[in-house]
């Protein structure tokens, strides 16, 4: 029995640790889920407890060296016959006490609409304040803001976030916890969240969010939050879908600010993005120096996690690039295995004229390939 106090004693400590528990959530739908989560912990504690004591009577009461024999005949008697009913729908009971608290739970996480609608016949797309596309690569996150965005030459270009992990000598403490363009979100806006994936499986898991959604290549997975006015601050999650041999280091961060912030940072997202367009549709011949720079850059970002650094690639999945056919080979090949992919290796068609051309020229050109050919983006506009 000491040692049963002990072990119980222990367990009090570790409950007090909430570091060991989920964290505290921000959002509403991730209270009622925590909520959900500890009334079965709660639940399961109690069982267990009966269970064990229960047992240990049974163990020092009835035991050999006092004299007890085993009953042959248990399963003959009134409990033996009954227990078999007794046992099953008690368990039922407690199934059904957790399931009625979960499925209020699911209904206000799946009807979204149907709580920020004042209007029966309302639109849906105009129940949420705002829209983010999530968007996962291997091995690194896209977000993209429909409703933020820049109108050039006829054409809408809506902002977006890449968001790659750091070194470890950044990061610091938050070693694979870290990224380079966290996404900004604000708090107390309702945000409808449109999860994809542009090769494999992954999922989106920030745990004080409250919830994961799976993103699926070819479909579009909607969930929805609503960050607390009051919970300004960073918050970090991961993939939670085995995705390849970098899964772990696909780690998410959001800093949730006040609406203004928000607004100043979408501000100048969009400022930048406007520079970009002009700078990548510019009618310029560029030179070898230009494109092998911005090449080298993007390709670091963009390319480095399947090819590695040094072009040597992850064979047999991703082969390398130095000293390759492709990146020896005509011009017209590389460019449209860029553009439209190939087995594993998903189109960059997405990619403007010039990140495409400096891309190809930085990888005919580095690691010894040394072609000389400079590609301009008239080139990789033609290809497409």
């Amino acid at each position: 029995m000491v040692l049963f106090a002990g072990l119980c004693a222990g367990a009090m400590d570790a409950m007090a640790e909430y570091g060991l528990n989920f964290p505290d959530p921000v959002t509403r739908i991730g209270q009622d889920i925590y909520g959900v989560h500890m009334l079965t912990m709660q639940i399961a504690t109690w069982l267990l407890v009966i269970v064990v004591l229960v047992m240990v009577y049974i163990l020092f009461t009835f035991r050999k060296s006092k004299g007890y024999q085993a009953d042959q005949h248990f399963h003959k008697s009134w409990f033996g016959r009954w227990s078999w009913v007794m046992v099953p729908a008690m368990v039922l009971m407690v199934d059904l006490t957790i399931a009625g608290s979960a499925q209020s739970t699911l209904e206000r996480f799946w009807n979204a609409p149907k709580q920020f609608c004042s209007d029966e016949g309302a639109d849906p797309e105009r129940c949420f304040d705002m829209n983010v596309k999530v968007i996962g690569h291997q091995w690194w996150w896209e977000y993209e803001f429909p409703e933020y965005g820049v109108e050039y030459q006829g054409e809408f270009y809506p902002v977006t976030v890449e968001s790659r992990p750091t070194d470890e000598a950044t990061a610091g403490e938050h070693y694979l916890r870290d990224v380079d363009n966290p996404i900004v979100l604000p708090v107390g806006r309702t945000i409808r969240y449109l999860n994809t994936s542009a090769d494999v499986l992954h999922a989106w898991w920030v745990p004080e969010l409250g919830f994961k959604r799976d993103s699926i290549p070819g479909y579009v997975m909607e969930t929805w939050a609503k960050i607390d006015a009051d919970k300004v601050g960073t918050y970090r999650g991961q993939c939670a879908e085995l995705c390849g041999t970098w899964h772990s280091k696909m780690p998410i961060v959001i800093n949730a600010v006040t609406v203004e912030e928000f607004e100043r940072w979408i501000e100048n997202k969009k400022s930048t993005l406007l520079a970009s367009l002009i700078e990548a549709n510019a009618a310029k011949e560029w030179t070898m120096e230009e494109l092998y720079t911005k090449g080298e850059a993007a390709y670091n970002t963009k390319c480095s996690a399947c090819h590695r650094p040094d072009g040597g690639g992850l064979p047999p999945a991703f082969p390398p690039l130095r000293g390759s056919k492709v990146a020896l080979g005509p011009v017209v090949d590389h460019l449209k295995m860029v553009l439209r992919g190939k087995n594993t290796m998903p189109a960059w068609a997405m990619l403007s004229d010039l990140e495409i051309a400096a891309i190809v020229t930085y990888e005919r050109n580095a690691w010894g390939n040394a072609t000389g050919d400079v590609v301009q983006p008239s080139a990789v506009q033609a290809a497409r």
